[in-house]
């Protein structure tokens, strides 16, 4: 079995869109709406078999501020260190909030973390 996509609703549809797709390489679909559940989406297609679908719903909306069950982060890859740590600092030039400074891990990965205009967290490695 694989994973096929991860599924994020949002209020910030076409802000989210641009997110992935200009930092991550993103390729988007065409937005699906369907009118009578007030439902639209995009699928964002990467490189791998895992897409990214962004969904709104205007009756579902809120925030959490801290750590809670669930889905905690993804992660994106890119090519080696260099990768992360310039894609880091677009990310930090342009206002997101790095949430985790390049660094190796415990177990041994490159990694740094920036949380996307939702507040979600993703982990760019290589």
């Amino acid at each position: 079995m694989k994973i096929t996509h991860i599924a994020i609703w949002t209020e910030h549809l076409d802000q989210m869109r641009d997110f992935y797709c200009d930092y991550f390489g993103g390729r988007c679909g065409e937005k699906y709406v369907n009118p009578a559940k007030r439902f639209e989406s995009y699928r964002i297609h990467f490189d791998g078999e895992c897409d990214l679908e962004l969904m709104r719903r205007s009756d579902i909306n809120g925030e959490v501020e801290t750590e809670r069950t669930g889905l905690a982060h993804f992660a994106v890859a890119c090519a080696d260190r260099d990768a992360v740590c310039a894609l880091t600092e677009r990310l930090r030039l342009d206002e997101y909030q790095i949430v985790g400074e390049p660094r190796t891990t415990g177990d041994g990965l490159f990694e740094s973390v920036v949380a996307d205009p939702d507040g979600n967290l993703v982990e760019i490695t290589c």
